[in-house]
């Protein structure tokens, strides 16, 4: 292979990429709490792939072949650390539901990469078999079925986590007027927890690095269980690490995300500048925090702390399941499950 013929082959594999990369960038700069980010996110990942062998000139055909196996492997991979890390909530968090998605998770996705390779199997399993074609064929449906389900969804849910993990390493701006931190629940005596005090220590940063220093407000009602607001038990623990009190203003009577903007909203009216706002909030939240500050009217930046590793699939997995509650996303959900299943049921009605 020439010089030549390695750039002219590298052109023609990132000419699509190239498109869906600047079709991304668009919809982000317009909004990125659009959910078709998460798709155009997905192809453009994929789409570069063959890009990624074609870098490697005489030898592109087994960077493909590396690049497949890897692939393969991961995706099998998935279910045992899935449940691997089911395990290793219930250790460390408890038996909850909420502690048990990531392990619930991790069945479902073997049970649905089993189901398609045992479709792609049976018909060799059972070439010595006879007088059971119709029985086998009802089988194979179903595993068609399961294993099909079960592949849509979990590429919807990669969209959804690779979107997630993409906005927190795109560069922010670092002047803003305001800032709202998102409450969690306090620990027993009001003590903040960590993955609160990661929101916090965020939002900490943001203000040392910021030259003209944004008014802090740190929303959260008190809960049932709760001895202080975790408004007060936040603006606490600012004051404790270095933030004046007189940049505080609290935000003490929300029960849910929806309440911590709309309410925040009241008090960023009196802030004074342009009110350019940052939400700090985990990594895991930003997404759906941005489209409850969109449906609100609050224009922001979004920006993530760090989650304990552990913990993070099973947020990830509550996060997709709340965006997903939205009408509007949950019928375009089942709509594209239909159309993954068109094939299938054309051929069941046959």
């Amino acid at each position: 292979m020439t010089i030549e013929q390695y750039f002219r082959n590298l052109a023609s594999a990132a000419f699509v990429p190239l498109i869906f990369w600047a079709v991304l960038a668009v919809s982000m700069h317009q909004d990125r709490s659009r959910y078709r980010n998460t798709i155009y996110l997905m192809l453009a990942m994929v789409s570069s792939l063959p890009f990624a062998a074609a870098l490697f000139g005489p030898a592109e055909q087994i960077a493909a072949g590396v690049i497949s196996a890897g692939i393969l492997i991961l995706l099998l991979a998935v279910p045992y650390m899935l449940i691997a890390n089911g395990v290793t909530m219930i250790r460390k968090e408890g038996r909850r539901l909420a502690d048990l998605l990531s392990l619930l998770m991790g069945i479902l996705v073997g049970t649905g990469e089993l189901s398609f390779f045992l479709f792609i199997l049976m018909p060799y399993l059972s070439s010595g078999a006879s007088g059971t074609a119709g029985n086998i064929s009802k089988v194979q449906m179903s595993l068609l079925f399961i294993g099909l389900s079960v592949i849509y969804f979990s590429l919807v849910f990669v969209s959804f986590m690779f979107y997630t993990r993409f906005m927190g390493i795109l560069p922010i701006r670092k002047d803003f007027d305001c800032c709202i931190i998102l409450g969690c629940g306090l620990l027993a005596g009001g003590k903040v927890s960590k993955l609160l005090a990661g929101r916090l220590d965020k939002a900490i940063e943001l203000y040392r690095k910021d030259p003209t220093p944004p008014v802090m407000i740190p929303s959260g009602g008190q809960g049932p269980d709760e001895a202080v607001s975790e408004a007060s038990a936040m603006r606490d623990y600012l004051i404790a690490n270095g933030i004046p009190e007189d940049m505080i203003r609290i935000e003490d009577k929300s029960a849910n995300t929806e309440e911590n903007i709309r309410n925040s909203m009241k008090i960023l009216n009196a802030c004074p500048g342009d009110q350019y706002t940052a939400v700090v909030t985990s990594d895991y939240h930003v997404y759906r925090a941005l489209r409850i500050c969109k449906k609100e009217g609050l224009k922001c930046t979004g920006i993530g702390s760090r989650t304990a590793s552990y913990y993070w699939p099973s947020a990830l997995i509550r996060e997709f399941a709340a965006v997903h509650r939205e009408p509007k996303h949950l019928a375009l959900l089942l709509a594209g499950w239909t159309l993954i299943l068109i094939p299938y049921l054309y051929a069941v009605l046959q």
